[in-house]
């Protein structure tokens, strides 16, 4: 059994450094670039982020540097509500992210793990946990690390929903598979989903889903892009298509950190008791309504925005 409502995001913080430009370089080229800006980001301070817009208990688990860009971070995420007692400031730099936006919105981001490299497993204790319902994991911290998290927190009866992104090099692949083993729900891009099986699960999705509960997960959202996402469950009897939402006639403006708003919207909903399907229905429209502004954090809506955004597109298939 849970023993909260609390959502725990462990992992990493970033500066994204990011300038936009109208289409990304081929390698060895130079483009002209502009609007550049220095943002709030990592996949669990955006999760955490995404999650407490919606009216969620959170609270972040990570490491930062001794330099402005820790400043930064501690301070935005503290200003959308996240609880980040638990966040260290540690010699050094903290994490960056390098992005590229193109003017269709597409990305390219490198990854500096700077102070999130100082999460160890020695970090992980049980009391972390205590009023936890559920725990979002990431891949941009130390694998190991991540498995000792989703291993304690599974012991302790808390719900451990991982985003396997970025998909782990050859030398964390065991640990990677381990922690497949003690997660509940897990959240993969198409791509991430070809890794982890070996093929492409759109042929079959029923296919797939036997995949995945060989590696140990019967929970699984896989999603498409603008294809929407497809759920994965066995309590659903079959696997359930969720349509991608558009929400705006002017299209995507940035996509960084979408994926990051549709797993906080995922941990915001299972944190509040719903299901799954529920869960990436949510996501669907918090996901589009965060490609509709510049950069990750400061894109993401609140709880009335996204009630805004329900009801619009629920006049809209009426109509």
């Amino acid at each position: 059994m849970r023993s909260g409502n609390l959502i725990i995001a462990l992992g990493s913080l970033n500066a994204d450094l990011t300038v936009h430009c109208e289409r990304l370089p081929e390698p060895g080229e130079t483009v002209p670039g502009h609007d550049f800006a220095v943002l709030p980001g990592g996949k669990s301070a955006n999760q955490a982020v995404a999650a407490a817009r919606l009216g969620a208990a959170v609270s972040l688990i990570g490491a930062v540097g001794e330099d402005a860009y820790g400043q930064m971070m501690l301070d935005a995420v503290a200003a959308a509500g996240v609880d980040v007692t638990h966040v260290r400031r540690v010699p050094g730099g903290t994490g960056v992210a390098l992005i590229s936006v193109d003017a269709r919105g597409e990305n390219s981001i490198i990854i500096s793990a700077g102070a999130n490299a100082a999460m160890v497993p020695g970090m992980i204790r049980p009391e972390l946990f205590e009023g936890t319902g559920v725990l979002c994991l990431c891949l941009e911290i130390p694998v190991g690390t991540v498995l000792a998290a989703a291993q304690t927190a599974r012991a302790a009866g808390v719900l451990v929903l991982l985003n396997f992104s970025p998909s782990p090099g050859n030398a964390d692949a065991a640990a990677a598979q381990a922690v497949l083993g003690v997660t509940d729900v897990l959240l993969v891009n198409e791509h991430e989903a070809m890794d982890l099986l070996g093929y492409d699960p759109a042929k079959d999705w029923s296919e797939a889903h036997l995949g995945f509960r060989r590696l140990g997960v019967d929970r699984v959202v896989v999603t498409l892009g603008p294809g929407g996402s497809v759920v994965l469950d066995s309590g659903l009897g079959a696997p359930e298509r969720v349509p991608a939402h558009s929400v705006s006639s002017a299209g995507a403006v940035d996509t960084t950190g979408a994926g990051d708003a549709f797993t906080g919207t995922v941990a915001s909903v299972l944190a509040d008791g719903g299901d799954l399907l529920a869960a990436a229905q949510r996501a669907a429209v918090v996901s589009a309504l965060s490609v509709t502004k510049p950069g990750a954090q400061s894109s993401y809506p609140d709880a009335q925005e996204v009630a805004a955004a329900v009801e619009k597109l629920a006049e809209e298939s009426g109509a």
